[in-house]
């Protein structure tokens, strides 16, 4: 796999660009959107320079990177020569769906079509191509070229030429893969979500406030980031997509999502991406300051 295609240039998507450009790899990166392209590149520039001040890689480093990338907005053309190609868009099965087809239609016979998606099916995904064998999850973590992690993701009739191929390629990138099955929120998001579910309720009743919740997760259960900052920094459209998820596929009451989280959305308070959620997310602020809505 000298060459890898990215579908999706978000968060996510240009963070998996950065780590295989960096380790190597020739890298198609694309988006519908030129400028959502170019807001990419300039991210993936600014992470690379992060990794530069803390010595982690050196300027000659920065510069193979970014000549090993290359964007598109052209799906055939970024995908016609990659044999793996990694879907990194928003959380919608119907835009998912879309993708699928159109990377099993023009993508090499012999290529693998991965998902970095955080709860949706893989075996619904490997449905809607004709290679269901070689279909596969890649959930990376966000920040992609901090976190170690990869949750492998085998789906109901992924291979296990395609499952080693994909830990392999893991490796070599430096994350640990970690295997897991098909099932609603695969390993990390079923016992994640369920914890930040239950911190929202605990607001949502009047238990403790949104400082303190975190404060008592931090310090007590020794998590670098509280719940509700977490949810915050993940989005709350994805937190209660994820739930949605979860609670649909197990049919358990336990996953419902609290009604303050479904509330927040619906307002349009998602977290850090729209400046507000439980607390708010100033540009250029330092101090993290509790939402005026959740203020004691």
């Amino acid at each position: 796999m000298e060459q890898i295609s990215v579908i999706g240039s978000g968060t996510m998507g240009n963070g998996i660009a950065h780590v295989f450009g960096l380790n190597g790899y020739k890298v198609q990166l694309y988006d519908l959107s030129a400028p959502a392209l170019e807001e990419a590149m300039q991210a993936i520039a600014t992470n690379l320079d992060r990794q530069i001040r803390k010595e982690i890689i050196s300027e000659a480093d920065k510069k193979e990177t970014l000549n090993n990338l290359n964007t598109n907005t052209n799906l055939q053309d970024a995908i016609k020569d990659s044999a793996l190609i990694i879907e990194a868009v928003y959380e919608d099965v119907l835009v998912k769906k879309s993708i699928f087809q159109e990377a099993d239609k023009y993508a090499p016979k012999e290529a693998i079509l991965a998902s970095n998606t955080s709860s949706i099916s893989i075996s619904l995904l490997a449905s809607f191509t004709g290679r269901s064998s070689q279909v596969i999850g890649m959930h990376f973590m966000n920040p992609v070229p901090v976190m170690e992690l990869v949750e492998v993701i085998r789906g109901y009739n992924t291979s296990s030429s395609t499952a080693e191929k994909v830990i392999s390629i893991c490796e070599k990138i430096n994350k640990i893969p970690v295997e897991v099955h098909d099932y609603p929120g695969f390993i990390s998001n079923r016992i994640l979500m369920p914890m930040i579910n239950e911190a929202i309720y605990a607001l949502f009743e009047g238990v403790s406030g949104v400082v303190e919740i975190d404060t008592i997760m931090k310090l007590g259960m020794a998590h670098p980031m509280g719940p509700l900052h977490l949810a915050d920094y993940i989005g709350l459209d994805v937190c209660l997509s994820i739930l949605k998820v979860m609670h649909d596929g197990l049919g358990n009451p336990k996953y419902a999502p609290c009604p303050l989280i479904v509330n927040m959305v619906q307002a349009g308070h998602l977290g850090r991406k729209t400046g507000q959620g439980f607390y708010l997310w100033e540009k250029g602020s330092k101090e993290l300051k509790v939402a005026p809505r959740f203020q004691r």
